[in-house]
């Protein structure tokens, strides 16, 4: 139920995004902002959260997260330029992190690896049903009463997320007593990605690729995340210990995590603005074309998922989703603007129903190859490794795709003189950069900007390919280990017996070491009557240690 809010708010205002932009007066700048803030803001959120998993009351943090992603989203709702929505999705995208991350983490302690298949399933299905339900509710409600109301419409679920999680979770309690919190590793870590991401967005516009300010902010960038990686090294509690990288498992899930990514992230921001921008579809009408995507990956999820818990193999599934997400991203960098809509469906199938085999069984292998005590850790350091990748990704697409649209509307306006006051009109609309209402166009200007913004999509898409070959060699050398049967909770539970048994064997090996001398002075009867008494004495320190 938290992660149907998280996913479903998000979503439901996916396919009103190029209305709100253009209402608030943004650009495509903006437009790329207002998606990113909140996934960097997940990004860098993630494994903190993950990292308190470890060392705190997991369902407390997870009820947490909740709130704050609400109380973002309804923020969202009452925003009056582009610079307070980017804001509020800050507080939205922190949220969202420790959702992603808690959830995935209470399904590990309770569900052992071998059945967790079909749980994760459950999960992605979840998410694509809100990822179906929210574009098609939100084009409804923008349409009927404006893109404002889709803010609010999660408040409710949340609800009774929160009141759920209450009633009905019971979570393993942390061993963890200490609690140390590495707040240098994650100022470290939002500076240097933030200045990265703003680098990317800004540079060749806003300032030369070669002045000043853009090796200056590189050089604050590289030096935040060095010294990040240094402050990893050497703090207790780290947020990324880098002591996972020495898993291979691990390892690869993350390097494989990149493309799966940039392309979740990409097809999510950039499919709305294709159906709305490239082929004037409506809110609604974008929302229902993003069907086949989202029927793909739910399909995908649910069912892999229930094959890999029934059969206990995963490899062969993930190898093939890998390979369709080559395929997804190879054929998305096709479209245009007049790309027949059966094609692009098949597209969206291919691409989706890679990522539904993939997304899910990528957290699931690491959980079954990690240690106990960094369960928290691990699960979220993919996530955010994954968030990170699609941050950058996105943002690295969004000012390929305003220089893109802007050459080809160049291009395709050289020629064009305008005739009617409209037409002139429309032409100053478009040289302010903003992002255009195009169904208010006229139809030999609104041609020309569907064409523009249908190459430029594809041509984002074109990053995402040696991306996904990067992910599927990956995905082909993880190691194929078998699934465990048994539950973190279970193992938790055979750790602390076998801290109760050397407890006691220590206890027991103490008096009698101390005591050597006496006992080999005495009769066989003295010997006799002291056994019992040390079986007792260990007895006794096992059941406290339990």
């Amino acid at each position: 139920m938290g992660m149907f809010v998280a996913v479903l708010s998000g979503t439901v205002v996916s396919t009103s995004m190029p209305i709100i932009i253009a209402d608030l007066g943004g650009d495509q700048s903006a437009y790329t902002w207002v998606i990113t803030a909140s996934l960097l803001a997940t990004a860098v959120s993630t494994p903190i959260w993950g990292k308190l998993a470890d060392l705190l009351d997991r369902k407390v943090l997870l009820q947490l997260a909740l709130g704050l992603f609400v109380v973002g989203t309804a923020i969202a709702g009452f925003a009056q330029d582009t610079g307070m929505l980017i804001g509020v999705r800050v507080i939205q995208g922190i949220g969202a992190g420790g959702l992603m991350s808690l959830v995935m983490i209470a399904v590990a302690l309770i569900i052992s690896p071998r059945e967790r298949g079909k749980y994760m399933g459950i999960v992605g299905g979840v998410m694509a049903m809100a990822t179906i339900g929210g574009p098609l509710l939100g084009g409804v409600v923008t349409d009927a009463f404006g893109w404002r109301a889709n803010f609010f419409l999660g408040i409710p679920f949340a609800i009774v997320a929160i009141i759920l999680i209450q009633r009905t979770l019971h979570l393993p309690k942390s061993t963890r007593t200490k609690v140390k919190i590495d707040y240098v590793g994650a100022v470290l870590l939002a500076v240097g990605v933030s200045l990265l991401l703003i680098w990317v967005s800004m540079g060749g516009n806003q300032f030369e690729w070669n002045s000043m300010t853009s090796f200056v902010m590189i050089g604050i960038s590289a030096a935040a995340i060095i010294g990040f990686v240094i402050t990893e090294f050497l703090v207790e509690e780290p947020i990324v210990p880098m002591s996972l990288f020495r898993n291979r498992t691990f390892t690869l899930a993350v390097i494989a995590s990149i493309s799966v990514g940039v392309a979740m992230f990409a097809t999510s921001v950039f499919l709305a603005q294709y159906f709305q921008l490239a082929r004037g579809a409506t809110p609604t009408e974008s929302g229902l074309m993003t069907i086949p995507m989202v029927v793909g990956q739910m399909g995908a999820s649910i069912g892999i998922g229930a094959l890999v818990s029934r059969f206990g193999k995963w490899k062969g599934w993930m190898l093939l989703g890998s390979a369709l997400i080559v395929a997804g991203v190879s054929l998305m960098s096709t479209l245009r603007y007049d790309t027949d809509f059966l094609w692009v469906s098949v597209y969206m199938v291919v691409l989706g129903a890679g990522l539904g085999m993939v997304m899910q069984n990528l957290t699931l292998v690491v959980q079954n190859d990690t240690p106990v005590s960094q369960l928290g850790a691990a699960s979220s350091n993919v996530n955010f490794f994954r968030s990170i990748a699609g941050t950058i990704g996105v943002t690295i697409m969004g000012s390929v795709l305003a220089t893109q649209v802007t050459s080809h509307v160049k291009d395709g306006l050289a020629s064009f003189t305008p005739t009617s006051p409209e037409e002139v009109s429309a032409l100053q609309g478009l040289a302010g950069g903003g992002v255009p209402h195009v169904s208010e166009l006229p139809d030999a200007i609104r041609v020309i900007v569907e064409s523009a913004y249908g190459h430029g999509i594809a041509d984002v898409f074109i990053i995402a390919i040696p991306l996904a070959v990067l992910s599927l060699i990956a995905i082909a050398f993880l190691p194929n280990k078998a699934l465990s049967r048994q539950t973190h909770a279970e193992k938790l539970e055979e750790e602390a017996e076998q801290v109760a048994i050397d407890l006691a064997e220590a206890e027991i090996a103490a008096p009698v070491s101390s005591s050597v001398g006496l006992v080999e002075g005495t009769d066989g009867e003295a010997s006799d009557e002291r056994e019992p008494v040390d079986r007792e004495r260990g007895r006794a320190a096992s059941g406290s240690a339990r």
